[in-house]
C-alpha cells in the first residue's frame, strides 16, 4: 500500500476486528427542494482508492424550467463522472463538448490542468415533471497527471460491462472488476460499479484491488451479520474477503475503490492537487476572470455567466 487514506495509520489487525474500517453516514445538504447527501469527504475518510467526492443527487422531481441549473466552474487535479439512474443533465465545457448526461452512460471529463463546464436541466422540449436521481463522483488524478490537457470521454450505458445471474444485476462504469474492464481510460486502477440485488442475492467484492467501498442508495444489505441502509457508505479493510447480502426488499449499491494514491490531496472549492501551491495558483486564475488569454475558458454557448471565486 503507498498511501492509507484513513486518518489513523494504526490500523488494528487480528480475526477478532470487523472487516469494516469506517462507516460514513452522509451529511445531507437542502439545495431548494433538491437534497444533496455527500459521504466523500468525511471526518474519517478524504478517500476510497483514488475516489476523492461522492455526493448523492436527489431523488427529486424537477418541474418544467426549474432544475439544476449549475453555472460554468472550474476544476484541477481531477475527473469527474456524473451516473444517473432517472432524468437527464446538459454537459457543456470549454472543451466544446455539448452533451446531455443520461442513465447508466458514463461521461468522463478529465479536468487536469483545467477545465471549466456547466450542468443543467435545460431541456426546452420539457413539458411534464422530470425525476431526477444521482451519483456525482470526483476521482483524484495521480501527480504525473495533474498537469495534463483537460479531456471528455463518454461512452453509452450499451457499450458498458453488464454481468447478470443469481439476482444480480451488475454495470462496470470504470476500471476493472469481475475479469471485465470498461471502455473509459482511467490514469489509475480502479472500480466504480452499479449493481442492483434482488431480495437474498450475495455479492462478493472484488478482490483484485487495494482499497473498496460500498455505498447502499436503496434498501440494505448484510455485511458479517450487520446490516446497513440506503444512505451509508461501508469501507473496508485491504485484504478481507468481503461479500453482501441484499436485504428483504432487494438493495441497489455502488462499489468503489481501487489503487491508492501516493499521497493526500488537498481541496478547496472545486479544486483538487497535491500541493496549496497548486491551488492558490488556480484561485489567482479564476479570480482575474481572463478568458481569452488565461488558464480557464467559458464553455462555448454557455459563457454569459459563472460562478465567481469564492471568498473563503
Amino acid at each position: 500500500m503507498s498511501w492509507n487514506p484513513a486518518l489513523d495509520p494504526h490500523c488494528p489487525t487480528g480475526d477478532d476486528v470487523d472487516a469494516i474500517e469506517t462507516v460514513i453516514v452522509p451529511r445531507a445538504r437542502d439545495l431548494g427542494g433538491f437534497e444533496v447527501r455527500r459521504a466523500l469527504p468525511a471526518p474519517k475518510r478524504q478517500m476510497v482508492g483514488p475516489f476523492i467526492f461522492f455526493d448523492q443527487m436527489g431523488p427529486a422531481e424537477f418541474l418544467p424550467s426549474r432544475g439544476l441549473d449549475v453555472r460554468p466552474h472550474p476544476h484541477i487535479g481531477l475527473a469527474t463522472i456524473s451516473y444517473l439512474y432517472r432524468g437527464r443533465m446538459h454537459h457543456r465545457d470549454s472543451l466544446g463538448t455539448d452533451a446531455w448526461i443520461e442513465p447508466g452512460a458514463v461521461n468522463w471529463m478529465v479536468a487536469g490542468q483545467g477545465i471549466t463546464h456547466s450542468e443543467r436541466t435545460d431541456d426546452a422540449t420539457q413539458k411534464d415533471p422530470m425525476p431526477f436521481f444521482g451519483i456525482q463522483t470526483w476521482v483524484a488524478l495521480p501527480r504525473d497527471h495533474e498537469d495534463r490537457p483537460p479531456e471528455f470521454e463518454h461512452a453509452a450505458a450499451d457499450a458498458l460491462p453488464l454481468l447478470e445471474g443469481e439476482g444480480k444485476r451488475l454495470r462496470l462504469i470504470l476500471g476493472n472488476a469481475y475479469g471485465e474492464r470498461a471502455p473509459v481510460k482511467t490514469a489509475s486502477e480502479m472500480f466504480y460499479a452499479d449493481a442492483v440485488l434482488e431480495a437474498g442475492a450475495r455479492l462478493p467484492l472484488p478482490d483484485n484491488h487495494e482499497d473498496r467501498g460500498v455505498y447502499v442508495v436503496e434498501g440494505a444489505v448484510s455485511i458479517a451479520g450487520q446490516t446497513y441502509e440506503s444512505g451509508q457508505m461501508m469501507v473496508f479493510r485491504p485484504g478481507d474477503a468481503i461479500s453482501l447480502t441484499a436485504g428483504a426488499r432487494g438493495a441497489r449499491v455502488m462499489l468503489l475503490g481501487g489503487e491508492t494514491l501516493e499521497g493526500p490531496r488537498y481541496i478547496w472549492w472545486n479544486f483538487v492537487a497535491s500541493s496549496k501551491e497548486r491551488i492558490e495558483e488556480a484561485k489567482e486564475a479564476w479570480r482575474r476572470e481572463d478568458w481569452a488569454d488565461g488558464r480557464f475558458h467559458l464553455p462555448p454557448g454557455d459563457d454569459a455567466e459563472f460562478i465567481p471565486l469564492p471568498e473563503k
